[in-house]
């Protein structure tokens, strides 16, 4: 997906940028925050009057009120409202965090105060307010992430770097919308062209005068700073954003940040990491250098163990409480076509591992014997995948449980035998792994999942390389908080079908 600034052309389209926050900070709109304290004051205080009413329980009103301002008190201490944080995530997170600090203030207060209700009603009581609050942080999010797709709430950006330096931050930025930068400019150093489309606005000599007597030195007047504070103002940026580089770096890097930062403009500076989640960050200074230290991706210990056993007993409740489905989908496929209810295939699993994977038949019995001659209209032939928008095998009942993903839950056994996990990439067959590369095999260092981040951000609408970023992100940086973020999203992407053929 292109951002709107760049069109399809190449050429940059300078957006209507609306939504600021005072000192022209983007974010969200002024009423984000009112709409979530209420939303939160509500989900608490209702249900607790109501519960408490129903259930004959001492004081009520008392109670409800102690325990909203409980909680609105946890979530502003820990600046859930401020203003450029709302709508930013799903806040999944944070809505369970704050909502266990909430049960336990509570039952310390209780055991304090000599509260008598009984703890079932005020357990029942207090369930709705991580799902009032977390519903409420992705409907925000939902309607930031359209406004930022309009060209809205974002900031307006000078790149400051080498021109294919400049090339590669502007092209991520590009890739997506649901961020708040938009690249207005480019102020170029040393040779070459910019093929991304952004306009260059100006080239910096390749090496400053060492002194201009006429001005101070913070702000070296027809240097650095004046040529990207000129470029600022003639595209009305609010934010530059330094690349450094060979050319760019140590005290001219220093300089061009007093020039920019006294001028009063915004400034961040890349670090050159890409594709690393920011929990596995951290910062320290030693000697003047800013450090960032990269913890190495989760592949053991006490999460892992969590999420493995999570898996199972969930796949294992799932298969129960799914099993009337799993019976009439399986009779609906024997009716439909001849052959054998389930698919039976062989994939390569965790480290390389291989397995048998399940599923409902949505094709002919013989449809591997008739892949060779379509091999000629595989949509991702310069890729290891090997995918048909309109595959002629596909049976009549194969095309409705492929749209619903439905073919997909015998899986749940897998799951559960430990093969794979509830959230994951896709697990590959032998002939794709055959032609992986050393990149490509990251994948495989964590289970193969029933759903993933492929899953719900297009499915077969992405590319190879999409799919690949998309997989390497999670193994790199997986967490048990995003694999309910994909959960989640998932029941979105199956009413949706989008991209399931």
């Amino acid at each position: 997906m292109r951002h709107p600034d760049i069109s399809r052309s190449g050429s940059v389209r300078r957006p209507q940028v609306t939504g600021r926050w005072p000192g022209g900070r983007p974010g969200e709109a002024r009423w984000y925050a009112p709409v979530a304290v209420a939303a939160d004051a509500a989900g608490v205080l209702v249900p607790v009057l109501l519960v408490y009413h129903l259930t004959g329980q001492p004081r009520p009103l008392a109670a409800a009120a102690v325990a909203t301002v409980g909680w609105l008190a946890l979530r502003a201490g820990h600046r859930r409202y401020r203003p450029g944080r709302l709508g930013e995530s799903r806040g999944l997170l944070a809505s369970a965090h704050d909502w266990l600090l909430l049960l336990g203030l509570l039952a310390g207060l209780r055991a304090v105060l000599g509260e008598h209700s009984e703890v079932s009603a005020a357990a029942l009581a207090l369930l709705p307010a991580p799902l009032v609050t977390g519903l409420t942080a992705a409907a925000l999010h939902r309607h930031l992430t359209r406004r930022r797709h309009r060209a809205e709430a974002v900031r307006r950006v000078l790149v400051v770097g080498e021109p294919d330096a400049v090339d590669a931050v502007v092209s991520r930025l590009a890739a997506g919308t649901d961020h708040a930068y938009v690249t207005v400019g480019a102020v170029l150093l040393g040779p070459g062209e910019l093929t991304s489309g952004v306009p260059p606005l100006s080239r910096l000599p390749i090496e400053p005068p060492a002194h201009c007597p006429e001005v101070p030195d913070l702000i070296p007047a027809g240097t650095d700073g004046s040529g990207v504070l000129a470029a600022a103002r003639r595209q009305s940026a609010d934010l530059v954003l330094l690349v450094p580089g060979t050319r760019l770096g140590g005290d001219r890097l220093r300089r061009l940040c007093w020039s920019v930062q006294d001028a009063g403009l915004a400034l961040c500076v890349t670090s050159g990491l890409t594709e690393v989640a920011r929990h596995r960050i951290t910062v320290a200074s030693a000697a003047g250098l800013n450090l960032l230290h990269v913890a190495p991706p989760p592949r053991r210990g006490a999460p892992l163990l969590w999420k493995a056993a999570t898996d199972r007993i969930v796949a294992a409740l799932a298969l129960v409480v799914l099993a009337p489905l799993l019976a009439a989908l399986a009779l609906a496929v024997r009716l439909d076509s001849p052959g054998p209810v389930l698919y039976r295939q062989t994939r390569i699993g965790h480290r390389g591992t291989p397995f048998t994977l399940w599923k409902f038949r949505t094709m002919v019995p013989d449809a591997d014997r008739h892949r060779p001659a379509l091999e000629t209209v595989n949509e991702h032939c310069a890729t290891p995948l090997f995918k048909i928008r309109r595959d002629p095998r596909i049976t009549r009942i194969g095309r409705l449980l492929r749209r619903t993903s439905l073919d997909e839950l015998p899986q749940l056994v897998n799951v559960v035998r430990g093969e794979m996990a509830l959230v994951g990439p896709r697990p590959p067959l032998p002939d794709e792994v055959a032609r992986y590369g050393t990149v490509e095999l990251r994948r495989l260092s964590v289970r193969p999942g029933l759903t993933g981040p492929w899953q719900v951000s297009g499915r077969s609408e992405l590319s190879w390389d999409e799919g690949l970023a998309l997989d390497l992100a999670y193994a790199d940086n997986w967490t048990l908080t995003g694999d309910l973020d994909v959960l989640a999203r998932t029941v979105r992407a199956v009413v949706s079908g989008r991209g399931a053929w």
